[in-house]
């Protein structure tokens, strides 16, 4: 039996609604016992050092972005020269120039995307166990898979979505009575999209550029280059906004103390308080 308003959660009032449809009414009603599929309660954590932690690598791999966009140009401004006169004069100090600037702007972005991964899934996971606890029954996925899903082919073009769905939906669902409330996705959705074609747009990118052969080939691709890592920037600052806003939400949600399950007891509030 679910609740008569929502239809997602356990009804704790006499009238079949739950605790959230219920509001501060409802609160002081007797809870039923949790169906199996619900997590035990758990800490909350702040997950704003993390977050901190996350913008700042961002901001770097949009620094190396821009000097990839900076050395593509220059690279494409040497091929264009010798395309002009058909490689009658060959600077081939610029030519070594270009491939090492290149070269060292990639090798600085292979660095920054690896570290930025990393911490980024380590957030992601965070904000989904506290989803956790603000609301279980909006999961439609284990916690693992704020990790694992990223690791899935093909399905990582779905399944983190899903899941970021899920937290942000639990993490924006009350308001200080008590009552519902819904926090518009645009900045998850345009995060998401962005990130999606980023990852598609450098896949086929890739596969042009390395199949080049022709000067003229290598000219159109290197442009692509440019314009990929250009739209990398755009992505970057998208998910700079994802992660603020979600933490931000985070962080008021667990300040008004109304749960699902259970009320959160002073060990779990301090427990976020001391994790800032």
């Amino acid at each position: 039996m679910l609740c008569s308003t929502c239809r997602l959660r356990p009804p704790v009032t006499a009238d079949g609604r739950c605790l959230l449809c219920a509001g501060p009414a409802g609160a002081a009603a007797p809870m039923p016992p949790a169906p199996a599929f619900f997590a035990p309660q758990q800490y909350l954590r702040s997950p704003e050092g993390l977050a901190k932690a996350v913008v700042v690598l961002l901001a770097v791999v949009a620094v190396a972005d821009v000097l990839a966009v900076a050395a593509g140009l220059n690279t494409r401004r040497v091929l264009a020269a010798g395309l002009a006169n058909d490689f009658a004069t060959y600077d081939e100090a610029a030519v070594t120039f270009a491939d090492d600037l290149y070269a060292a702007a990639s090798s600085l972005q292979t660095l920054t995307y690896l570290a930025t991964g990393v911490v980024f899934v380590i957030w992601f996971r965070r904000v989904r166990l506290n989803a956790e606890v603000f609301d279980p029954s909006m999961q439609s996925m284990r916690p693992g898979w704020a990790v694992g899903a990223w690791f899935v082919p093909i399905g990582n073009l779905v399944l983190p979505r899903r899941i970021a769905g899920g937290i942000w939906t639990a993490s924006a669902q009350t308001n200080t009575d008590g009552s519902r409330r819904t926090v518009p996705a645009t900045v998850m959705n345009l995060w998401w999209g962005a990130w999606v074609c980023s990852q598609i747009i450098s896949q086929y990118t890739a596969r042009r550029y390395w199949g080049a052969g022709q000067p003229q080939e290598i000219l159109d691709t290197t442009g692509l280059l440019v314009a990929t890592d250009a739209f990398d920037i755009v992505a970057a600052v998208l998910a700079v906004l994802f992660v603020r806003k979600l933490t931000r939400m985070q962080g008021e949600r667990a300040a008004l103390g109304v749960y699902p399950l259970s009320a959160p007891g002073p060990t779990e509030r301090a427990h976020w308080g001391r994790a800032h």
